[in-house]
């Protein structure tokens, strides 16, 4: 596919924002994805390249949280490795849909993904009563399999989704579920992009130039303290959205 001027116009403003966002509230995949969609990239070809500047941005936060020992290293090895299992197949089942019905699944993940991550819940209260070990294992074992799987096929949110499930159902308190979802996310991410990278979906130079967007983002945000920053982006999440939603809609029935 041909890259313009254009696209690196439309994608790289975005995906700053993505980061920015992300930096202060989460949720910034919400946008960094769509960005490549809004651009007029194929889909798989979005899915893979936003992929490639994923990793390096999640690369960068996992090394901040491993160094600060956030991460239980007992529970989180084995999902790492469950982790890459299910973004592998995953990012498989994503290949082997056709464009047109990846764009109708978008009109319902989308809205369901963004309720999700934008009503998620303050976790910094005190946790509930601890689990066996067993059983923590087990589950976190469980959930990243299977949020591993939607990594692949389609990411956004994932790290919410991680967090919700660590500190729901494994019990984990913030920090550790916090430092446990880096690695996982992180092992997903690669799995998927080494799957999209062996099926020639990454388009490099887009991706790459977009990366160095994401962490200048992650980088400024992070330098801010705003806590009334949550007020601006949750309706920016839902501008951008609901622009990609009515894209998609046109390019399906008009």
């Amino acid at each position: 596919m041909e890259i313009t001027f254009t696209t690196f116009l439309i994608v790289c403003p975005l995906v700053f924002l993505a980061g920015f966002i992300d930096s202060i509230a989460g949720g910034g995949g919400l946008i960094s994805l769509p960005a490549y969609l809004l651009a007029g990239i194929p889909i798989h070809n979005a899915i893979a390249t936003n992929k490639l500047s994923s990793c390096l941005g999640t690369a960068i936060s996992t090394i901040r949280y491993c160094k600060n020992k956030y991460a239980d290293l007992v529970s989180a090895i084995p999902s790492v490795l469950c982790a890459l299992i299910g973004s592998a197949i995953g990012a498989k089942l994503s290949l082997s849909v056709s464009e047109r019905i990846l764009e109708y699944l978008l009109l319902f993940i989308l809205p369901v993904t963004a309720y999700f991550v934008l009503k998620k819940k303050d976790h910094s209260k005190a946790p509930q009563k601890k689990l066996r070990r067993s059983l923590v294992i087990l589950l976190c074992c469980v959930i990243s399999f299977v949020i591993g799987m939607y990594d692949g096929f389609y990411g956004p949110g994932t790290g919410t989704f991680l967090i919700l499930l660590y500190t729901g159902l494994c019990r984990m308190d913030i920090k550790t579920a916090s430092g446990n979802t880096k690695l996982v996310n992180l092992s997903s991410n690669l799995a998927a992009l080494v799957t999209f990278l062996v099926n020639g979906q990454v388009l490099f130079l887009l991706g790459i130039v977009a990366a160095l967007f994401s962490i200048a983002g992650n980088y400024a945000g992070s330098g801010l303290v705003l806590k009334k920053g949550a007020a601006i982006i949750k309706p920016v999440i839902i501008v951008v959205l609901g622009i990609l939603f009515l894209k998609i809609l046109s390019g399906l029935f008009i």
